[in-house]
């Protein structure tokens, strides 16, 4: 009734069987059985896998037609992260969980049948997606060298997430796509978080500036709080990330910060979105057209964001629209200011993820022939993938990839590798995502990486198409990033920066800044340390965007009534 990759003899030694059983369903699933192993007793194992040094132990196998009460069998030969295999775990305690993460079959427009995990309103996390089912962690004693079979029974499904509710300033929007649902043979919906400008509801006749910040899922509008926090009983938390006591508290306050200069009385009054685009594939769809994907951009720009401009009364035009964002959303500003140049009058893109696939973070995926490993014929040493601002290695290019393929096969992890070539690549001829490289090995397929070239390498298409875009993007570019990114994402940087500042015909007239010692997510301002600034793009980004607005708006546009 089931299928596992490993189609082969059970070796002898330890095996796992897992199965499942939930109240009134027969239901068979597809989808991807998990076995979690954790030495630490803070937390589900679930919650403890990452590619930092603090993960635990993740074995993976893909199910088919799994029914209640059958069996998926995790032994020897099902790869795992980062121990490979259960046969190489050390003897000793552990709490173990099983997890089954379930897909949905696609019957695509282009012809392709595929199974995948649909986010379900949880932001594409394997361990959080509604209906999964899970163990109860158990303390077991692990010893692989003992023949012997350890069943496993998911008596526990995640429940439903509730809609986040609206609020006076905070107003949520979804809509049935007719692009999207044509391309995946189903419903499909998207929306957008919607913060809206102080007095909208006693000044009925304004007509409002759009800003369409850019990012990962957001359940609801984030950074904004209209409750003061209770900073002085709340329990600190420490950030590792920044090395900071009680970030939670200075996360918190910047919240309600940014609730008091938005209704201010200097505040700009504009209209801010933040699309939700979570997919098959990831949380966010990277906001382009894209082979896997589907129509993601003309879904956003031609559906959801009229929509959007008329609820809630914006002036609905190219000049009158700007874009911002951070990481995945630093590349969706700039790329959709590309692809759409007339329909936006500029972005913000900060620490975006690579804009130059000559440094796909570490990698030339035209010239190197493994990302895994530098070109050497007598060396092996990793590409890494993080770091920190001292240059601290915390995961490898390898390490990174390998744990993606145990959380799903053909490119189904939901994690940053996977969507990059879900979003960058074409469709392979089993329908999914063709690699750029060997998942196991790293071998670089440059055949895939010429595909990437032409469509979305926004610095080869800048200078490729520069004749006809640069007219249409004159001073409308903007981006920002730490020279000590945690991605090495300035290295693509450097490289359109390279292009940007050559151009003549009409030159570029934006800007590429950099902050030395600065990490991920810093957005170009140089007053406040990356673990503050990064709290502030709305305050950052708006006020200049308005400005731009101002001064580039026909001579017959209303740049009064939102102005009180």
């Amino acid at each position: 009734m089931f299928a596992v990759t490993h189609a082969v003899a059970q070796p002898a030694g330890l095996r796992f069987s897992l199965s499942y059983r939930t109240a009134g369903s027969d239901r068979a699933y597809d989808g991807r059985m998990f076995l979690l192993l954790s030495t630490d007793s803070t937390a589900e194992p679930r919650f403890q896998i990452s590619e930092s040094p603090q993960t635990q132990l993740l074995f993976g196998v893909d199910v088919d037609s799994l029914v209640p009460g059958a069996q998926a069998v995790v032994d020897a030969a099902a790869f795992g992260f980062p121990v490979s295999s259960i046969a190489r775990v050390p003897v000793g305690w552990y709490w173990v969980q099983g997890l089954l993460h379930t897909y949905e079959t696609f019957k695509r427009a282009d012809g392709h049948t595929v199974s995948l995990p649909m986010d379900r309103g949880e932001g594409q996390h394997w361990n959080q997606a509604p209906g999964n089912t899970y163990s109860t962690p158990k303390k077991l004693w692990i010893d692989p060298a003992r023949n012997e079979t350890i069943h496993i029974t998911l008596e526990k499904e995640i429940p439903p997430i509730a809609p986040p509710k609206d609020t006076k300033y905070i107003r949520h929007v979804r809509i049935q796509s007719e692009k999207l649902t044509k391309f995946w043979g189903r419903p499909m919906f998207i929306g957008a978080n919607v913060l809206l400008p102080e007095g909208f509801d006693t000044h009925p006749d304004a007509r409002y500036p759009l800003m369409v910040e850019h990012g990962h899922f957001p359940y609801t509008f984030e950074g904004f709080s209209e409750t003061m926090p209770d900073t002085a009983h709340m329990i600190g938390e420490y950030s590792t990330r920044f090395k900071l006591d009680n970030y939670n508290k200075i996360e918190a306050a910047s919240e309600y910060a940014l609730y008091q200069e938005w209704t201010s009385p200097g505040f700009p009054r504009v209209v801010v979105i933040e699309v939700q685009h979570a997919n098959p594939y990831y949380d966010d769809s990277y906001a382009v057209n894209s082979a896997n994907l589907g129509p993601y951009g003309d879904a956003i720009m031609y559906e959801l964001i009229p929509f959007i401009e008329k609820k809630y009364h914006c002036l609905g035009t190219g000049w009158s629209r700007f874009m911002y964002g951070g990481s995945t959303g630093g590349w969706e500003a700039l790329a959709v200011q590309v692809f759409y140049p007339d329909e936006f009058n500029g972005c913000f893109a900060a620490c975006p993820d690579p804009l130059d696939f000559r440094a796909y973070c570490v990698v030339n995926i035209y010239e190197h022939e493994n990302a895994y490993f530098y070109d050497s014929k007598w060396k092996k040493t990793p590409r890494p993938a993080t770091r920190n601002y001292l240059g601290e290695t915390f995961a490898t290019l390898e390490e990174a990839n390998h744990l993606e393929l145990v959380l799903g096969s053909h490119s189904r992890s939901g994690e940053q590798w996977d969507i990059w070539q879900a979003v960058f690549g074409p469709v392979g001829n089993d329908g999914y995502p063709q690699p750029i490289w060997d998942k196991m090995t790293g071998v670089i397929d440059h055949t895939v990486a010429s595909y990437w070239r032409e469509h979305f390498d926004l610095s080869f298409i800048l200078k490729r198409d520069w004749t006809t875009l640069g007219p249409k993007l004159e001073g409308k570019i903007h981006i920002y990033c730490g020279e000590a990114d945690d991605y090495f994402l300035n290295d693509s940087v450097y490289l359109i920066e390279e292009f940007l500042k050559s151009t003549t015909t009409p030159f570029y007239g934006g800007e590429v800044d950099y902050q030395a010692r600065a990490g991920h997510c810093w957005n170009g301002d140089h007053t406040r340390p990356n673990a503050f600034s990064r709290l502030r793009y709305h305050q950052m980004y708006i006020p200049r965007a308005v400005e731009r607005i101002l001064k580039t708006a026909p001579a017959s546009a209303d740049v009064t009534s939102w102005r009180y």
